[in-house]
């Protein structure tokens, strides 16, 4: 049982590196506590609900849900392989939008809500809303925000080098020993 009576663990799960991140945190943050963990995948149909419902002949949403379950298992067979976070923990597939769904979700003041803050260009920035800015605006509960590990921020360095064809110093990716 939970040291804090009735309070959950609450992992947003997309899995990218920072929400494998977060959802390593969660479940660090679940044994401390002796808490319950419970891993969120959001997912909504492409191009949304309002272009799901206005497609002429729209996917059946058994096969988006079902894709979404399975994206869940993935991420946590690669974050916790076989052996498990080590925690009671439950995986939830919910249909929407991620801040919001991770927000509902964790909706008990005594949840903590644990989301990777990932990287961020200004581009991304505008194209594409913050789920990490929603939750911390929106939730009733805390929320813990994983920033990205300095190995994430080298990975998505050289891949913006790459896909600008510039040229890579591979003793930046060393410690520095030569």
């Amino acid at each position: 049982m939970c040291e804090a009576e009735g309070r959950r663990i609450v992992a947003g799960v997309s899995g990218s590196l920072g929400s494998l991140a977060a959802l390593h945190r969660a479940a660090d943050e679940a044994r401390r506590q002796h808490c319950e963990l419970l891993a969120v995948l959001a997912w909504e149909p492409p191009g949304g609900e309002l272009g799901h419902r206005r497609s002429a002949f729209p996917s059946p949403v058994a096969d988006f849900r079902k894709d979404a379950a399975d994206r869940l298992l993935s991420a946590l067979g690669t974050a916790f392989d076989n052996a498990g976070p080590g925690v009671p923990f439950q995986g939830l597939v919910v249909r929407g939008a991620p801040g919001r769904a991770l927000t509902e979700t964790a909706d008990r003041v005594d949840d903590l809500l644990v989301i990777g803050a990932g990287c961020r260009g200004s581009m991304r920035r505008a194209l594409f809303p913050s789920v990490a800015r929603y939750c911390v605006a929106h939730a009733t509960c805390p929320v813990l925000a994983v920033p990205p590990s300095l190995l994430q921020r080298e990975l998505t360095s050289v891949h913006r080098r790459i896909s600008l064809r510039l040229p890579i110093d591979t003793r930046e990716l060393t410690d520095g020993r030569s």
